[in-house]
């Protein structure tokens, strides 16, 4: 009886993996990729001297705003907007992209690109009006090969950095990453190889600065890497080589446990590094082989989300790298959040979750319509977060419920966080579908 049983059983699962030999897998895993040639600094100390670079207040300078948290400063910001209320302007953007705006100064600077032409630009646009400033060709021709992109990505993923009288981005270009800097002008002020890179759905992460470095990360299946390059010449100070597995999160700057501290999920693990030196302060086996979102801390834990090819979410001691907490949650695409004691995180198919960030007890969830990529970002009391729909959710940051504030349509779509800084909130959306879809900036103030 038992294996009359299990002949069906069999059967199935036979013809299930002969069928799984025509389905589309995507690249095939490198075999000519080239070993990462470490570099270490011997003027670690120089660099640590170096003093932090300070943000006005009214910027939002990078990918997650001022500390990289997806935390703005509180201002009074609106709360409610559509197409004919609270608008201040909204200005065509050449091209697609996946890049978040970022506000310095005057200016609203983002990344796109035009693949008609195979061109990736960065533009900036005046913060007032609204009106095209400059834009600047930093790669022409030799993008990914369609069959190494995902579906959902851009050649044009990462957002743009600045240290206030600089910009450095990162772009996927010719089977490499390279890293640009521009003065805040347009004009290239050098431009150099971070890293090479074997595709295999496209590139996500976004430069992070500190002290007198450019920080990149570079996880790919052929030859991962995280690299510190100098802001002025970039010249590579560090390099260190990475597990060969793809994954796309940008890492977390922080000072934790009394040091600063550079913190990646993806690869099957959370590492801490030195960021002046590139040296692990600790890794601890988490979250997943493949994630998205950018870690968060709320000033003594780490916490992070993934991912593919198994679901988890997890707080980790700044200090030791010790798992604090763990649950089978995952939140893939967007980062997570934290605010007032509690840990926030939307999924990318719309259930939004609200954790204790002390002991991980879940303190409510709630599904939202749609499916969603961006992450959220904090002003004040209140949460917002954008949908694939183009529906913008806010809500209040408060563990006992979910307290919805509003929600406002804008476009027909979203893909990238919120800007928030000097009472302007500044989003990118998409406008229209198929082949007539195009994308816009808005300012809402």
């Amino acid at each position: 009886m038992r294996l009359k049983f299990l002949l069906p059983v069999f059967v199935i699962a036979i013809t299930t993996l002969a069928a799984l030999k025509f389905l589309p897998r995507g690249p095939a895993r490198p075999t000519d990729a080239k070993p990462v040639v470490e570099v270490s600094t011997a003027d670690a100390t120089g660099i640590s001297a170096v003093p932090d670079v300070k943000f006005a207040d009214t910027d939002w300078p990078q990918w997650r705003g001022p500390k990289g948290t997806g935390v703005a400063m509180k201002q009074s910001i609106p709360t409610t907007w559509s197409d004919n209320k609270n608008i201040a302007w909204r200005s065509d953007v050449p091209g697609r992209g996946h890049s978040s705006p970022i506000l310095v100064g005057n200016l609203v600077v983002l990344a796109s690109a035009v693949e008609d032409d195979e061109t990736q630009l960065v533009l900036a646009y005046d913060r007032k009006t609204g009106d095209e400033k400059w834009r600047t060709e930093i790669h022409k021709g030799k993008f990914t090969a369609s069959n190494k992109m995902h579906p959902k990505s851009t050649h044009a993923n990462g957002t743009v950095a600045s240290d206030g009288s600089s910009l450095y981005i990162t772009f996927l270009n010719d089977e490499k990453v390279w890293a640009t800097s521009l003065d805040l002008e347009g004009n290239i002020v050098w431009q150099k190889q971070a890293g090479a890179y074997y595709s295999k759905f496209g590139y996500a992460a976004s430069p992070v600065i500190y002290k007198s470095l450019v920080l990149i990360a570079g996880d790919n299946w052929g030859s991962g890497f995280i690299t510190a390059m100098d802001r002025e010449t970039g010249d590579v100070v560090w390099r260190k080589k990475r597990t060969s597995v793809t994954s796309f999160s940008s890492p977390l700057l922080a000072n934790v446990a009394g040091k600063d501290q550079l913190v990646i999920c993806g690869t099957n693990v959370v590492t801490s590094f030195d960021p002046a030196t590139g040296e692990k302060n600790w890794s601890v086996p988490a979250t997943t082989e493949a994630t998205c979102g950018t870690p968060v801390t709320d000033g003594k834990s780490f916490f992070a989300s993934g991912g593919y090819p198994i679901a988890q979410t997890v707080a980790i001691d700044g200090a030791t790298g010790k798992v604090l907490w763990e649950n089978n949650r995952k939140i893939y695409e967007p980062s997570l959040l934290v605010a007032g004691g509690n840990v926030f995180g939307v999924t990318d198919k719309g259930i939004a979750y609200c954790w204790s960030a002390a002991n991980g007890k879940e303190q409510w969830k709630k599904r939202l319509s749609g499916g969603f990529s961006a992450s959220p970002v904090a002003c004040g009391d209140n949460i917002f977060v954008s949908n694939l729909s183009g529906d913008t959710f806010v809500f209040k940051a408060d563990g006992s419920a979910y307290k919805q504030v509003a929600k406002n349509k804008l476009g027909d779509d979203s893909y990238t966080s919120l800007a928030i800084a000097g009472g302007d909130l500044v989003m990118r959306i998409g406008v229209g579908k198929g082949g007539s879809r195009r994308e816009q900036l808005v300012c809402i103030r």
